[in-house]
């Protein structure tokens, strides 16, 4: 099985799986990139996965469907152009002879899912569209910061081999905002080396790893002292033992930081 990323509008991802006959999508925002990948390899598309109803995930699902009659799949409880088999909390969804589970990670919008495979490859895989981003978590456009911390320590439970298939190149903004939170932290200094690396090279720095997020993302460390003071010294009216007042000031200040 194999997964890439297929870059989309300025820094989306539209990841895809396939067995070199066979493929699935996550978050065609734009249909043609897609279409190009299809005809290159000789792939026939069997459903597109998608986690949210923002324009840049979902705007070429209808041109999809239409050139290959693949099946969608969506949130239960978003606007998402039909038909489509709607999913929620528990649901599963098997494709390409693997088994995607559904969890419900609301935050950046109130019906946002992401799709969890136990199994691809022998690692876990991921496609959380943008709630969870390498360094960061989206912004809190519909959802609640107390929904985002409920979804974010969802993700954060499970396994550390967890690839993480985020849907946009996010990541060396956010950590440049990491760094602004937890100066201290080595483990985020050694990534960000990695990931300027891998940028310079005209790389993704995705898949994350999820036990790299648990060691970097302040946004999955809302429970660490020095983030929770961070977050203080940002907005001086913060419960530090609150993890969803944390992630409330840090996601406020990841809006204004430049």
């Amino acid at each position: 099985m194999n997964l890439l990323p297929l870059p989309a509008f300025a820094d989306n991802y539209i990841w895809m799986l396939h067995d070199a006959r066979h493929a699935l999508v996550v978050d065609p925002g734009d249909a043609t990139p897609v279409l190009q990948a299809l005809q290159d390899m000789g792939l026939s598309l069997q459903a597109i996965l998608v986690t949210h109803h923002h324009g840049d995930h979902v705007g070429g699902v209808t041109a999809l469907r239409n050139a290959t009659g693949a099946v969608v799949y969506g949130p239960a409880r978003e606007d998402i152009p039909e038909p489509l088999t709607r999913l929620a909390q528990g649901d599963e969804v098997n494709v390409l002879g693997l088994r995607f589970t559904v969890l419900d990670v609301p935050g950046h919008t109130a019906g946002h899912i992401a799709y969890y495979c136990a199994d691809m490859n022998g690692a876990p895989l991921l496609f959380c569209g943008d709630t969870l981003f390498s360094g960061g978590c989206g912004r809190l456009f519909e959802g609640t910061a107390a929904q985002m911390q409920a979804s974010l320590d969802a993700l954060a439970a499970l396994p550390d081999p967890t690839r993480v298939c985020c849907a946009h190149e996010y990541t060396l903004s956010n950590l440049r905002f990491a760094r602004a939170v937890e100066p201290g932290n080595e483990a985020l200094q050694e990534y960000q080396n990695h990931c300027e690396a891998l940028r310079e090279a005209g790389r993704p720095t995705l898949p994350a790893q999820m036990a790299t997020e648990r060691a970097i993302n302040p946004f999955l460390r809302t429970r660490e002292a020095a983030v929770a003071l961070a977050a203080h010294r940002f907005d001086t009216h913060v419960d530090t033992h609150n993890p969803a007042a944390v992630l409330a000031a840090l996601r406020q200040w990841k809006n204004e930081y430049r």
